[in-house]
């Protein structure tokens, strides 16, 4: 691995690359954590709060390796579409027939990000995405109103793993006929008894955008609020500005 120097001006906060940046979840949370947040995600994103380019990810990336542009960043957030291995694509929806063929960009995005030379993380849901789980997080953990697990490989650091909290009940709405109720909302999908688009608001912790398909790809803004403070004081412990 070719390792690049990044470069900021003193006093500056650092700045971070949002790779299939959807509406922001993530990129909120890295701002609260004092980073400063450029995205690149294919769709038109006009709700997404940051500076923003619009193509594909992956030749965003490897453009901005072989120009040299990569070394302005000091961390990389990157989620894939992550429907090729999710939970719901390889249990229920395999299970009954449905869905489609998903294309598995985990594994390419790795690869160059591992080209960087810089500090990453990749996030996908729970599922058989070939990552490492490093880090599992959970709505729970942050008092939120969705589970919502999500797994994290790190590359090139080490992010402290926090306890699960156990979940109060179970997940609001439909569920194979039948309804439930409890304390979370389920942030995927429209019918069988899917929260109002306030709820799904309140419960992830967004408000800039009010388009269910965000906020139901979106991951809540705590999660990497708590990765980007971990990566920052990580930094910190070793000297390093970040």
């Amino acid at each position: 691995m070719t390792q690049l120097t990044t470069f900021r001006r003193d006093g500056e906060r650092p700045l971070l690359l949002d790779l299939f940046s959807c509406a922001g979840g993530a990129a909120m949370g890295y701002l609260r954590a004092g980073f400063r947040v450029h995205g690149c995600d294919i769709a038109h994103r006009p709700n997404y709060p940051f500076p923003h380019h619009r193509g594909d990810a992956l030749a965003y990336l490897a453009h901005l390796i072989s120009t040299g542009e990569i070394r302005r960043y000091a961390f990389v957030h990157a989620s894939p579409p992550c429907q090729h291995g999710c939970a719901l694509t390889v249990g229920t929806n395999a299970s009954q027939g449905w869905g489609r063929a998903h294309v598995d960009l985990v594994a390419p995005t790795r690869e160059l990000l591992d080209r960087t030379g810089l500090p990453y993380v990749i996030e996908q849901p729970n599922g058989r995405a070939e990552i490492r789980k490093d880090l599992t997080l959970c709505g729970e953990m942050f008092g939120l109103g969705v589970i919502r697990h999500r797994n994290f490989e790190a590359g090139g650091w080490h992010v402290p793993q926090p306890d699960h909290v156990p979940h109060r009940g179970r997940v609001r709405g439909y569920r194979h006929g039948q309804y439930y109720d409890g304390p979370y909302v389920a942030a995927y999908g429209n019918g069988g008894g899917k929260p109002t688009v306030a709820e799904l608001q309140a419960a992830m912790g967004i408000d800039w955008t009010d388009v269910r398909e965000e906020l139901t790809e979106a991951i809540p803004p705590a999660y990497s609020e708590y990765i980007g403070r971990a990566f920052r004081a990580s930094r910190a412990a070793l000297g390093v500005a970040a």
